[in-house]
């Protein structure tokens, strides 16, 4: 008796799916169960479609699908409908998908398999299949969104496997989970759940050709499903007592696939029995693409990171030995995305004169191209100040160099229309000398640095500056003297510590100018420390808490890059040194030079001489104190061929303060009282500090000459 036959005295049919032709042959039994004549029949795919619900259509391609995939059955449940639209009756298939190469070369297939009439259950009782429901879709659908969004928001692998550990698949969860990667030709475990520690033992550093189910997975691209201890230990004998003293009953093994390559397998197992119909296997199948995803990206953001950090460790040095009579603190914070690095650095560089350099600049950018550029640059800066050249000359050469490298970039533009166009940097370089405190520095468009004085006032210390690096190879970059008094504080930054926030200059320092001022109540005063602590308060200003290399979802926010540096000098009060041995509270000082090419300068005087004194009793002396300086600054602009250098000192208590401000000058001609007429533009210096001074003078040296004033705080003189 012929096999057709057999089949159809037990009312099943066969038939014969072609996807490449799009063709479905019927026997006589396949093609009456469809509500066609009972003879064979060869028909477009179309018009067997038809005959199908539609839902029920979208569901077995499904499961076609996964079954072409994983080369097992297919089987699935199908309604019958007439040509009115009506059920006539429910069929079950069941068939062996068959992979073939099509004429182009490309992989298809063809589906052989029975197709039978089943009864409907009746309410109350269950069946092994049943179809799919409605609220069955719904809650398959509703888990597989929430696991794919949990998935995609996983930022590590240890994250990917909380989440994968915490799915509660509908109708049926794993309680014991595996993730397998693979390294060379070995299988190791990458993380697990529903395990004690120490159990995974036995499967980490495993060959890929153990028979051992995950191992296979790897080697062949394809699902095992294992759905009782016989079929186990049936199908891997050798491996079976490695998974028996775990008690489960059932066990899917999945390959991680990305781009086609399997990375990896995925366990999931059951201590109730799994029958692993279509419909689960389809949920696991979408859970392990997911998870190969996300464990892939999760992959490449730790070694982004692994990258940013090795970057970081790399290009920002440590500041080294400590300096006798001096202390410093740094700290680097990279802009969000990408590899969290760009252009800003700081450097500390021992000097052959025995003195030490502090650099802090910021290239253009806040890509990988900007820190090579950095790196290329911080190089160079440290090899031109090696060789002991002075500050103007290192920026200088450093301009030059980095000009250099812009130009060679430029002529690689044109040749490749994916190289970018040339950038500059900025940088500020520091001569220190920790025996003096004398400080020298040079500025190629940078910010310029601030004090903060022994009794907590901050000042901007202006500078004179040459054009940022790199844009004009040949610029000048003058150099500005002081001395950082023992317990003053010099702080160095980048203009992401200003500007972040939405903050420009003005409001920028405003808001770390009051950090820096309250800085040595909050940060612990006198307190070893205390320069590491500041240091994090300036940071936590802009962004909130952070650490010397900060990183993670604080980082995403930040919108340029920041480094600063602090240097403090040891004595009275500075917080980082020795407390004060005597109560008397220490003199308040400030000195700069306005040169006769830079009389916007005096603009910067005026300001210099406010902030000295922003806490000063009287508003109209404060005025006053303005005027005359303006006054006195510009005299030497007007009528003498010099630089003025202006000295401004405060000393005394509160409210009892004397201040007395010089403003000395090359030139011997001594200034004479006049009498300006109304429209008079000048002439009336000598007769305001008459009228606003407490007392003034001209003092001759051996060349030039001092113009002073004093002012009394609230004009308390005094006892004569």
């Amino acid at each position: 008796m012929r096999t057709e036959d057999v089949l159809a005295a037990v009312a099943t049919g066969l038939w014969r799916w072609d996807n490449a032709s799009g063709t479905v042959s019927l026997d006589g039994e396949a093609a009456r169960l469809l509500g066609l004549p009972a003879e064979p029949v060869v028909l477009p795919e179309a018009a067997v479609r038809s005959r199908f619900h539609p839902v029920d259509w979208n569901e077995i391609n499904g499961i076609v699908s996964l079954a072409v995939a994983e080369g097992t059955l297919a089987e699935a449940r199908l309604r019958i409908m007439d040509v009115d639209g009506r059920v006539l009756r429910t069929v079950r298939s069941r068939s062996k998908p068959l992979q073939r190469w099509s004429a182009d070369g490309s992989p298809d297939y063809e589906l052989i398999g029975t197709i039978q009439e089943i009864a409907e259950p009746q309410p109350g009782t269950t069946a092994v299949h049943t179809p799919i429901t409605g609220d069955w879709r719904r809650s398959r659908e509703a888990f597989l969104l929430d696991a794919g969004r949990a998935l995609a928001e996983a930022r590590s692998t240890a994250e990917v496997l909380r989440v994968a550990a915490s799915l509660s698949m509908p109708g049926f969860s794993p309680d014991g989970l595996a993730v397998f990667g693979v390294a060379g030709d070995r299988l190791s475990v990458i993380g697990h759940h529903g395990h004690d520690a120490g159990d995974e033992g036995p499967f980490t550093d495993m060959p890929l050709e153990t028979d051992y189910p995950a191992a296979e997975v790897v080697r062949t691209g394809r699902a095992i499903y294992l759905a009782s201890p016989e079929d186990y230990k049936r199908r891997f004998p050798a491996t079976w007592p490695l998974a028996q003293r775990f008690d489960r009953v059932s066990w899917a093994f999945l390959p991680l696939i990305v781009a086609g390559r399997t990375m990896g397998a995925w366990m999931a197992a059951f201590k109730q029995p799994a029958s692993f119909s279509p419909d689960e296997r389809s949920v696991l199948t979408t859970v392990a693409r997911m998870l190969a995803q996300a464990l892939q990206r999760a992959g490449v953001a730790e070694s982004e990171r692994e990258l940013t950090t090795g970057l970081q460790r790399s290009m920002m040095p440590q500041l080294g030995p400590e300096i006798p009579g001096m202390r410093i603190a740094a700290r680097y914070v990279p802009t969000g995305g990408g590899l969290q690095v760009g252009g800003d650095w700081y450097d500390m560089i021992p000097l052959p004169s025995g003195r030490f350099a502090l650099v802090i600049g910021d290239v253009q950018g806040h890509d990988v191209r900007a820190a090579g550029l950095m790196g290329q640059l911080r190089i160079a800066v440290r090899a031109y100040a090696s060789e002991g050249h002075r500050p103007d000359a290192v920026l200088s050469r450093a301009s030059r160099f980095l000009a250099g490298l812009c130009a060679s970039q430029e002529s690689g533009a044109q040749e490749d229309p994916d190289v970018q166009s040339p950038r500059f940097a900025t940088c500020l370089y520091v001569e220190c000398d920790p025996r003096t405190g004398t400080l020298e520095v040079a500025r190629a468009g940078h910010p310029d640095p601030a004090v903060r004085m022994t009794d907590g006032t901050v000042l901007m210390r202006p500078t004179a500056g040459g054009l940022p690096l790199g844009i004009v190879p040949d610029t000048d970059y003058p150099t500005t003297r002081f001395t950082l008094e023992p317990g003053e504080t010099m702080m160095l930054c980048t203009d992401g510590l200003i500007e972040t926030g939405g903050h420009d200059l003005d409001t920028g320092w405003a808001r770390l100018r009051a950090v820096l001022e309250a800085g040595t109540h909050e940060a612990g005063g006198h307190e070893d420390g205390h320069l590491e602590a500041l240091a994090d308060l300036l940071v936590q200003a802009v962004h909130g808490p952070s650490s010397h290399h900060t990183t993670g979802p604080l980082a995403d926010r930040r919108e340029d890059d920041i480094a600063v540096v602090l240097l403090c000098r040891e004595g009275a009060a500075c917080g980082c040194g020795a407390p004060v041995a005597h109560p008397a509270r220490p003199a308040r000082r400030t000195m700069l030079t306005v040169a006769q090419a830079e009389p916007e300068r005096i603009a910067g005087a005026r300001r210099q001489v406010r902030e000295l004194l922003h806490d000063w009793a009287d508003e109209e002396q404060l005025d006053a104190v303005v005027l005359m300086v303006s006054e006195m600054v510009t005299n030497v602009l007007v009528h003498t061929d010099g630089d003025a250098l202006l000295v401004a000192e405060a000393v005394g208590e509160l409210g009892e303060r004397r201040l007395r401000v010089e403003v000395a000058d090359s030139s011997d001609e001594l200034p004479h009282k006049r009498h300006p007429g109304e429209m008079a533009s000048s002439g009336r210096g000598v007769l305001l500090m008459e009228m606003l001074a407490d007392a003034w003078g001209v003092d001759p040296r051996g060349e030039g000459k001092s113009i002073w004033f004093e002012l009394y705080e609230q004009s308390k003189r005094p006892d004569t």
